[in-house]
Parts: C-alpha cells; structure tokens; sequence
C-alpha cells in the first residue's frame, strides 16, 4: 500500500529532527578533544557529517587511529566520544567501534560504566568492538565485569593479544551473562590452555556464535573447548528424551552455542559427535580445514543420523572432501545445506 502525504511528511519531518541532534553531537566532540588537548578522530568526524547531509541517524559510532600522523600531532582519544555521547544523552547509537587505539585504565574504567546498565542512564548499545588495541590486566578486569550488567548482544575482541592469565579474567565477566549472542577472539595469541576457561565460560552463558579463527588451541585446546559444551549438549539430549522440562529454552537458563568453527589442529573428537546428536541450539560446524580421516568422517555422518531421528532442527555441516566420496556425499545428503538445495532445484523445475 503506498504511503500517503501525511506520513510522507510524517518521515521527511523526522529525518529533519536529527539533523541539529547530530550537529550539536559533532560541537560537543570538537570541543571536549579541545580541552583534553586530544585530536578529533577524522573517522568519527567524517561519518557524523555524512549523516548530516543525509538526514540518517548515526547507528555505528567508529572510532580509528589514525595510520599516520606528525610526530607533534595530538593522539586520537576515547574518553573525549564517551564524554559527548553522556553530555548529549545520545540514545540513538547500537554499535561502538574501538580500532588500533591504545586504551588507557581511564578510558576502559569510562568506558565500562557507559556499558553497565544498573543505577545509570540505559545507553542502548548492542555491539561492542575493540580490535588490536593495547590494554593491560586491570582493564581487561574492569572490562570483563561490565559485561555481565550491559545491554551487549556482540561482544567483538579480534586482535588483541591476551596472555593466559588475562583470558581467564576476561572469562569471568561471561559466565552466567544470558544476553551476549556472539563472541568473537580472532588473531588473539590463545594458546591451548585456554581451551577449557573459553569452554566452561560458554556453556554457562547465552554465547551461540563462538569465532576463534587465528589462535593456537592445538588438540588438548580444542579438547578442552569443546569438553564442557558437549557434556552439557549430551545431558540437555538425554533429558529431552526423558521428557524433562526444566532444560528446554527460556530467558533465564543455559543455551549453546549455534555456530563453531574450528580450523586447525582437530583429531578425531568424541565430544563433537556430541554436539551433533543432542545439541538442538547447534546450527553450523565448519570442519573444512581439519583431516578427519575416515573413521572420524563415518562417526560424524552416524551422528548426523542420530540426530535426524531425534528429530532435532537442521545442521550445515562443513567437512574436507579429502574422504571417501561414498561418506562425504552420505554426510553432504545429511546436512542443512542439501535440504536447502534440493529446495532451490525443485522450484527451478517448476
């Protein structure tokens, strides 16, 4: 139905209203990097002039080190954005974008009280990224306690290079977090000793897009990973089948994962086969890059069996085509991606 005058101008009037919001935003930045002799991000900059002329709301605020600056030019700053979104109330931002900056405790502590939700203004912020930046353990320790008290659905850390001692402390402030969806720690130095803090944080929250791409887990890593998932999706699988309702999904109990992906280092894993029986909240396992070799290969595609007659939701499946052609067909035939395709072809026919 096309829209009529009214609520054309309804929508015109609307986007004209953001407009001194957004100008008033970019004054208030200027001069709080004014006063703290700091230099306006050209990014930030760029994408709220950008809004102006559009008349769009600003959803994704980026803030971006520049590449190259002269040596006597003043550093880009954090503290300078948060005190402006705070000053102006700006309730209109889901997305803060952290890159290459080096974060001083003062900024992470400001930071962190903007993202926690209890006694303070509820700033809507979904997503949080903070890619190769520079913070030490006591930032991380503030960080990570935020989490559990902020609004975040995405929690974005790739880049960063984390010690043992500062995943177990980042750790902390997931478990038992029932809102964050997706948590990603590509490129970040995790060695496999952090296998079993990662897994025992994420079968204890709401996590269910895991990304690890770019770390060092090895075997005993992904083992680890994977131990704590897989007992649970087994004890969630066989009370199901005894018809127990306390395990089924609500607000306020554990889910898993629905997406992994692990790239490197894998043998054989009982756990996985696991994960694909009884884990009804698994969606995609990308084994693509791993050599299972055939026994392995035939255990996932019996799995994947098993799975069907539990009459569990579809499972995308990604395994390496250096298999049998009889087991990787068997296994392609089982997943959600041959559903999907075979959907495709029938209506191409008709």
């Amino acid at each position: 139905m096309p829209r009529t005058k009214k609520e054309k101008a309804k929508i015109k009037g609307a986007s004209l209203s953001i407009v001194p919001v957004l100008k008033k935003f970019l004054k208030t930045y200027e001069k709080h990097c004014v006063q703290s002799q700091t230099s306006v991000c050209p990014a930030i900059k760029k994408a709220l002039k950008t809004s102006i002329e559009n008349e769009q709301i600003l959803r994704k605020l980026m803030l971006i080190s520049p590449g190259v600056s002269p040596t006597d030019f003043p550093e880009v700053s954090l503290e300078p954005l948060l005190k402006t979104i705070r000053d102006e109330r700006y309730m209109l931002g889901r997305e803060l974008c952290i890159w290459g900056m080096k974060l001083k405790n003062s900024d992470v502590a400001s930071l962190a009280i903007l993202l926690e939700l209890q006694g303070r203004t509820m700033y809507p912020f979904s997503t949080l990224e903070i890619i190769n930046s520079q913070m030490d353990l006591w930032s991380l320790e503030r960080l990570g306690k935020s989490f559990l008290s902020s609004n975040l659905l995405s929690i974005i850390l790739d880049y960063n290079k984390f010690i043992n001692e500062g995943v177990d402390i980042l750790m902390a402030g997931l478990e038992k977090n029932q809102k964050l969806k997706i948590l990603s720690l590509r490129y970040c130095n995790l060695g496999p000793s952090s296998g079993s803090k990662l897994g025992w944080a994420v079968s204890q929250s709401s996590i269910c897009e895991l990304y690890l791409n770019g770390n060092y887990l090895q075997c005993s890593g992904a083992l680890a990973l994977i131990k704590h998932i897989a007992e649970f999706a087994e004890t969630q699988g066989k009370d199901r089948r005894k018809k127990i309702l306390r395990y089924r999904r609500s607000s306020s109990q554990q889910v898993l994962p629905g997406k992994l992906e692990v790239k490197e280092h894998l043998v054989t894993l009982i756990q996985i086969f696991s994960l694909i029986k009884y884990s009804d909240y698994l969606r995609e396992i990308d084994l693509g890059n791993n050599v299972l070799g055939e026994i392995a290969a035939r255990d996932i595609l019996e799995a994947l069996k098993e799975r069907k007659k539990g009459k569990l939701s579809n499972l995308e499946i990604i395994v390496t085509p250096q298999i049998s052609s009889d087991i990787f067909r068997s296994i392609w035939n089982n997943s959600k991606k041959f559903v999907a395709a075979q959907k495709k072809k029938k209506i191409s026919k008709e």
